[in-house]
């Protein structure tokens, strides 16, 4: 009896251990967030720009395809990440009250936590919250002003905000291997311009001279025919062309700025590089999941714009890679062309990490798409909106397919419409929504756009007319 009872015991404790050691082998999770940085600015999809770091994590892991924000700017698509949520429904943009408590306590660092990852954050959170908040979603909470990239250190040296990024990351990767599971969120600034220093594009010193020596081609649809045929609220009076007007309104300018942006790029993918490196220093590379993704795209002179905010398909679509280091090597450096978005990266988290997805996110875990899988129901559209209320940015809302965009600037007088067909026109040059042949496609996609604006949340209210 007594040699029976020490066998149980021997068991349970074997039994104890391997849960012990399932929980600690639980995957790290390291969610990497760029600023303005558009779907083709990877140096795997770009003639010249170099991004080995970023491009070596796509080729071992997966880089999809058609990766959109629901909402091109970065306050409301930082929520629509956190949240898994759409503009709509979180209500958080720029000029808003903070994102509600009853969504950030959903939010994936804050059930992260509950369910024992470490949480940290480091560099731009650009969400505005209540009190206290940030302290129940990170145990280690490191935001970094975007403004002036170059700083000023206690010691009297000056670094580059990109650099100061990953030497903070770096610093909590030490900090916590070999602890609990970790998931951490490094949001970098760059390449978003620094809106106050006429240089706009401030990169790292390492980057000086970097692309001097390559043409800066023009931007299609760059042409003044174009831009002068668009409607009047989409000509001078958009935030789009004062900021063209910054950086793009002369050849030379335009492309010493375009050089600029490249050059930020590549810094950032230097600091990931050292991120990176720092994962394998410490052991943990193998048990660490990585997910890239930007804010949103950005205008470089195309459409003689600047800047994002608006529904095209620069504006909106984005680079997503996701490294996962179980991933079947069949499926290593696969494109899946499924549409995915910003608000699939909270329940993807979660769902990485074995944690119940909320009934409540509008988005969907990619891990079926990790895997290899093509769910029947996948998405084959998705809402796209825009509600800062700005006087040069027009409000907007539409629904994006695999073959068709609609979009209306909702207040204007009379609402104006577009349509395209992305198959045949992926550039975007020409509207259909006046082509009578297309009328039947217009009749459903407005309808379409109905649904899933009633879906999350219903008409818009505007802020003076929904507070007290």
């Amino acid at each position: 009896m007594r040699k029976d009872a020490l066998l149980v015991l021997a068991l349970l404790l074997v039994g104890w251990d391997a849960q012990q050691h399932q929980v600690v082998q639980r995957p790290n999770l390291l969610l990497i967030t760029t600023d303005d940085q558009r779907f083709d600015m990877l140096g795997n999809m770009h003639p010249f720009l170099e991004t080995p770091h970023m491009d070596l994590l796509a080729s071992q892991g997966l880089r999809f395809e058609n990766a959109f924000v629901t909402t091109p700017i970065c306050a409301a698509s930082r929520a629509s990440i956190l949240t898994g949520l759409v503009e709509r429904t979180h209500q958080f943009t720029f000029a808003t009250p903070p994102l509600a408590v009853r969504f950030t306590d959903l939010s994936y660092p804050a059930l992260l936590r509950e369910a024992g990852y470490h949480t940290g954050f480091i560099g731009k959170f650009g969400v505005t919250t209540e009190p206290g908040v940030t302290d129940t979603m990170f145990d280690t909470y490191v935001p970094l002003s975007p403004a002036p990239y170059l700083k000023q250190l206690e010691d009297g040296s000056v670094r580059h905000l990109t650099d100061i990024t990953a030497d903070a990351s770096i610093e909590y990767l030490r900090s916590t291997a070999g602890t609990s599971p970790f998931a951490l969120t490094v949001s970098f600034n760059a390449p978003h311009a620094d809106d106050g220093d006429e240089r706009q594009y401030i990169w790292p010193e390492a980057m000086d001279g970097k692309y001097s020596d390559v043409t800066i081609p023009d931007p299609p649809l760059s042409e003044p025919a174009f831009f002068t045929a668009l409607p009047e609220f989409l000509q001078d009076a958009s935030l789009n062309r004062v900021r063209w007007y910054w950086r793009f309104d002369t050849p030379e300018k335009a492309r010493q700025m375009t050089r600029g942006y490249l050059r930020m790029i590549s810094g950032v993918d230097a600091a990931i590089g050292r991120i990176l490196g720092e994962l394998e220093s410490l052991g943990i590379a193998d048990n660490t999941i990585v997910l890239l993704m930007s804010d949103n795209g950005y205008f470089l002179g195309e459409r003689g714009y600047a800047g994002k905010w608006l529904p095209h398909d620069l504006s909106i679509r984005v680079p997503l890679v996701v490294y996962d280091p179980r991933v079947e090597d069949r499926l290593r450096g696969s494109t899946p062309s499924m549409l995915v978005l910003n608000i699939d990266i909270a329940p993807t988290l979660l769902d990485l990490a074995g944690v119940a997805v909320p009934t409540s996110m509008q988005g969907r875990s990619l891990v079926p798409l990790l895997a290899g899988e093509s769910p029947d129901d996948w998405r084959t559209d998705f809402f796209v909106e825009h509600l800062f209320e700005h006087p040069e940015i027009p409000k907007h809302e539409g629904v994006r397919g695999e073959r068709f965009k609609y979009a209306r600037y909702f207040e204007q007088v009379p609402v104006y419409e577009e349509l395209y067909d992305l198959l045949a026109d992926p550039l975007e040059a020409r509207n259909l929504a006046g082509n009578p042949d297309y009328l039947a496609i217009l009749d459903e996609l407005r309808g379409r756009t109905d649904e899933l604006r009633d879906e999350y949340g219903g008409p818009f209210v505007s802020l003076r007319e929904r507070l007290p």
